[in-house]
């Protein structure tokens, strides 16, 4: 190969890695951005019309830096070693959407996802047939653009520990909550079946003993660049597990 070649050549690569480390950065700025935000929103401390204003703007920059993202609708099941047999309720009763609005926060009203429980009759959350915790899966590639990982048994805060990845290709978002431990920060891009988390029991309902150990999963399409949940049990009963 000639010399000339050899060096546009690797110009090309060195170039192409240049873009995409910037991208990373881009993304991983943007996306701590969003987790602020919806911290603030979380602990109703930013204006309704602000946080819309901030939102909007903020999604459509990641929309941008994520593009090479490929995630698909056909989903995993987000709980290691369990199916859709595992949802609460009878054939995906326990979602309720009426009521709820994303904007109002930590004291939004309704139940807008699915409970995924586990063999924990302890609870202390280790599967009670593996004796060992329950892996939360990625059900699609994304890029994490919200989590919490601190969470105290005095906190008035219903989600706990928790995680939220934006899906580009579904222009989608799912929640992951309740968890013990979170293994993603925001800016992380995640793959299918990746572990994200370990099941716990925080979060002000999840942590008392009426409750057993459970995944709160829900997902949101962005409507107008708001998250408008809706209800995954159809698509969660073709999920393959792991």
């Amino acid at each position: 190969m000639p010399l000339k070649t050899l060096f546009i050549a690797a110009y090309l690569i060195v170039a192409s890695f240049n873009y995409a480390l910037a991208q990373d950065t881009n993304l991983k700025i943007i996306c701590t951005r969003i987790d602020k935000l919806n911290t603030a929103i979380r602990d109703n401390h930013i204006k309704k019309k602000d946080a819309v204003a901030e939102f909007k703007k903020l999604i459509t920059e990641v929309k941008t830096n994520a593009v090479t993202i490929n995630d698909n609708t056909d989903w995993i099941f987000p709980v290691q070693g369990y199916n859709y047999k595992a949802i609460g309720g009878n054939n995906g009763n326990g979602y309720s959407d009426k009521g709820y609005n994303y904007l109002d926060g930590n004291k939004h009203l309704a139940h807008p996802a699915h409970d995924i429980f586990i063999a924990d009759r302890n609870q202390d959350g280790i599967d009670d047939h593996t004796q060992h915790p329950v892996s939360i899966l990625a059900v699609a590639d994304g890029v994490v653009i919200s989590s919490c990982n601190e969470w105290q048994p005095n906190s008035t805060l219903r989600g706990g520990k928790y995680i939220w990845i934006y899906h580009p290709k579904q222009n989608a978002i799912t929640y992951y909550a309740h968890n013990r431990e979170i293994m993603v920060a925001p800016g992380d891009i995640v793959h299918q079946g990746q572990k994200i988390a370990e099941m716990g029991r925080t979060g002000f309902n999840a942590n008392k003993k009426r409750s057993p150990t459970h995944l709160h999963f829900g997902a949101y399409s962005l409507v107008n660049d708001l998250p408008i949940p809706y209800n995954t049990y159809a698509q969660l009963v073709k999920t393959q597990k792991r």
